[in-house]
């Protein structure tokens, strides 16, 4: 059991952690170094590693948090705090997932064609949502830890 709470505790340090670094320090040091054109390229380069390692969080997460909550005999008994972390995460799922179908994907096609204008707005929706997808990260964090105290 411990290797799946490991497994999934790395997986939220990776996909939240990283959520973190990008939109409080990277983001504004782009915007503050780089011309457009240059700062496109960046996130293009910074979202292409970086969502490889969140599609390997969200698989991990979903397989490590599902074997955990079976582990303790289903969802009828875990706590309230599993049933919101889950709520939560599923949610954070869909959003990502909206991120890199809709916005990323059309992003990357956009900057390799140099395409600023497009990319760029695109660029502004992806910081929205990532945004959104941070808080809620950060809100599951504690609703788990909270409720591993509790």
């Amino acid at each position: 059991m411990a290797l799946f709470k490991l497994i999934h505790l790395l997986a939220v340090l990776i996909w939240v952690g990283g959520m973190f670094f990008a939109y409080v320090v990277l983001r504004p040091a782009a915007v503050e170094a780089l011309e457009p054109p240059q700062r496109l390229r960046l996130w293009d380069a910074v979202f292409r590693r970086f969502f490889v390692w969140v599609w390997g969080a969200v698989a991990a997460l979903l397989v490590s948090g599902l074997y955990l909550v079976y582990l303790f005999g289903g969802m009828a008994h875990v706590g309230l705090h599993i049933h919101i972390m889950l709520t939560m995460g599923l949610a954070m799922m869909v959003i990502y997932g909206y991120v890199f179908f809709a916005c990323y994907v059309p992003f990357s096609l956009h900057v390799g064609k140099q395409r600023w204008k497009e990319a760029g707005e695109l660029l502004g929706k992806i910081r929205k949502l990532i945004a959104v997808n941070l808080a809620l990260g950060l809100l599951t964090v504690c609703v788990a830890v909270i409720g591993a105290w509790a």
